[in-house]
């Protein structure tokens, strides 16, 4: 029998974290906003998170529909107001061209197969949507740290942290082009200060938490 993923066993942790650590929560929001900046989110807009977990990134950004693989997270997400369904990245239970955006918060460290990832998003989205994907950057100092302790957390013993600039070509050979690349969490992200103003910096490397924009190439 499988091992349960400890997303679908400790929820009520993985949840919490984000509390603990509202400082890094917030900043990672401010960068998805950068890059949602010029993206017009409203009722009329088909979008869907993949790998929405609890709904923390999808409620306050207002992506009305959410998939996970993990049955438990989901049900705090419905809870936040967020539509969802079981699902995973490879195989999206949507129509060809129906998606005007479409989000993956970290969630490619923990897909088989990347190429396929890419794919599947190219093929739901609409030719003038949007993919906005946000990885803990392996190149960063903070993403060398979780790689060297990834182990350690139950959460992401079974991730491969992936670096920004791969996930890029990843894109551009999924037949995406990059039209924006932004990082946010410098330094020890335990220290980032709960009321401190959000730093949020072109391109990627030096912050952990790094997001890139790209749209169907050819557009």
């Amino acid at each position: 029998m499988p091992t349960p993923s400890p997303f679908e066993t400790q929820t009520a942790a993985y949840d919490d974290w984000f509390d603990a650590n509202d400082g890094v929560y917030r900043t990672e929001l401010a960068a998805l906003e950068c890059a949602l900046e010029d993206v017009a989110v409203d009722a009329d807009t088909q979008a869907l998170e993949v790998g929405v977990g609890t709904g923390r990134f999808a409620a306050p950004l207002d992506i009305p529909v959410g998939i996970d693989p993990a049955q438990s997270p989901l049900e705090r997400a419905t809870d936040r107001g967020v539509s969802t369904a079981r699902g995973v990245v490879e195989s999206l239970p949507v129509a060809d061209n129906a998606l005007n955006l479409l989000l993956f918060v970290t969630v490619l460290s923990f897909v088989d197969d990347l190429e396929a990832a890419l794919q599947e998003a190219r093929r739901v989205l609409a030719s003038d949507g949007t993919l906005v994907i946000a990885i803990l950057d392996r190149a960063s100092p903070g993403g060398q740290v979780y790689q060297e302790h990834k182990d350690e957390d139950p959460f992401y013993a079974d991730a491969e942290f992936l670096r920004a600039d791969e996930v890029c070509t990843a894109l551009e050979e999924a037949g995406f082009t990059v039209e924006q690349r932004l990082q946010a969490v410098f330094g020890d992200p335990t220290e980032i200060d709960a009321d401190a103003e959000p730093d949020v910096r072109e391109g990627h490397g030096d912050g952990l938490f790094a997001v890139i924009r790209a749209d169907p190439t050819g557009v």
